[in-house]
């Protein structure tokens, strides 16, 4: 018999099966008005999950994509910014803004570890010259949640600075509010916790930044972000839409009004702390223990298991796709993701797969000992 496969990495993740059958529809030309009022529809229920009265933007591409647009479409060639570099994709901020001529200042952060805001505070207060913050709500690379609140706090005092968030795992999971604390541009992607495959991004822009975009003399096309919103008010994509995507889109946008946003907070919260409290009562470590994210867990692997045997054994043996860690943290962690469509069993289910197959390589482990203490939170009422 065909063994059942389990996604449990941070993207792509678990698609609903509504999801799925809604972009299953036969397909309808991306100029019809059909589409135009899904679009409609998709341009609210946005704001709604960005917690914000703004457009916010969409392009088909990965998040990466917005990533790039954030920098190309806000800055001029030679602009210094700070980047907070505590991870891959804090890395690919910098590795973006060095592609266009943008000078990024690197704040170095111990990998597993959230960036202290006074560090970028006391870079501001040195050099009033520098024109955006580059940082990750949540470091999908490392399982770190960064202090998104306090730096927009600080940023804010700067008319000539921007805070440029990438939320592409944390949006959706835990409190981002773009208005509300004064964010200034935030990117997020499909394949986290909207449930959908990857292919969409997003930006939201704040006013701030758009006296920024106005300003910009960095060469851009596709993702260009005043062409966008010119279309996007007309309940139009500016090139041709990922109509089936968008058609997931804003069933997997039902979904989450339909939970509410606290209530879906609460639950990746929950799911979060299972998960870390399963893999704590095994004798594990967690790799971000100051400030873990509710998106993924990132776990130590204890000394003599090679943290790439433990996710190809769960995935070859026991069909769970979990993630294991790159670049510096390749062998020495792996990940364990809780975002979007998931639920109790999803994390019962792979703290006992994950007991086997430590076991299996050699570390002692007492059988449902990780289950139970995971179960005892799950249990609880959100």
């Amino acid at each position: 018999m065909q063994k059942k496969y389990y996604l449990l990495a941070p993207g792509p993740t678990p698609i609903p099966p509504n999801v799925l059958a809604a972009m299953a529809e036969p397909i309808i030309h991306h100029r019809a008005p059909a589409f135009v009022k899904v679009l409609e529809e998709v341009r609210e229920r946005l704001k709604y999950l960005f917690q914000t009265k703004t457009e916010v933007l969409m392009f088909a591409a990965t998040g990466t994509g917005a990533m790039e647009g954030a920098v190309t479409n806000t800055l001029c060639k030679g602009d210094k910014t700070l980047v907070v570099r505590g991870g891959k994709f804090g890395e690919r901020w910098a590795e973006i803004c060095e592609a266009y001529g943008v000078v990024p200042k690197n704040i170095d952060v111990e990998w597993g570890e959230p960036v202290d805001p006074q560090i970028i505070a006391d870079e501001l207060a040195k050099d009033p010259a520098i024109r955006a913050v580059f940082v990750q709500a949540s470091e999908t690379s490392t399982g770190v949640m960064h202090p998104i609140k306090e730096i927009a706090d600080i940023v804010k005092k700067y008319d000539n600075t921007i805070f440029i968030v990438d939320g592409i795992s944390g949006l959706g999971v835990f409190e981002l509010p773009f208005d509300a604390w004064g964010i200034d541009v935030l990117v997020g992607g499909s394949q986290k916790s909207l449930m959908l495959p990857p292919g969409l991004s997003f930006a939201a822009v704040s006013d701030k930044a758009w006296s920024f975009v106005e300003k910009s003399d960095i060469p851009k096309y596709y993702f260009n972000f005043k062409k966008e919103l010119k279309n996007l008010k007309d309940n139009q994509t500016a090139w041709t839409s990922a109509v089936s995507l968008v058609m997931g889109l804003n069933e997997s946008l039902k979904m989450i009004q339909a939970e509410g946003l606290d209530n879906a907070f609460k639950r990746h919260a929950k799911l979060a702390a299972a998960t870390r409290a399963g893999v704590k009562a095994m004798g594990l470590e967690l790799y971000a223990p100051t400030s873990p994210s509710d998106s993924v867990t990132a776990v130590k692997a204890p000394a003599g298991v090679d943290g790439q045997k433990v996710v190809k054994i769960l995935r070859d043996k026991h069909n769970i796709t979990i993630a294991g860690g790159q670049s510096q943290a390749k062998g020495k962690i792996f990940r364990i993701a809780h975002l979007g469509y998931f639920d109790t069993y999803d994390i019962i289910m792979v703290i006992s797969a994950l007991e086997m197959t430590l076991r299996e390589l050699g570390f002692a482990v007492e059988l449902g000992k990780g289950v139970q203490a995971a179960a005892a939170i799950l249990e609880k009422d959100i």
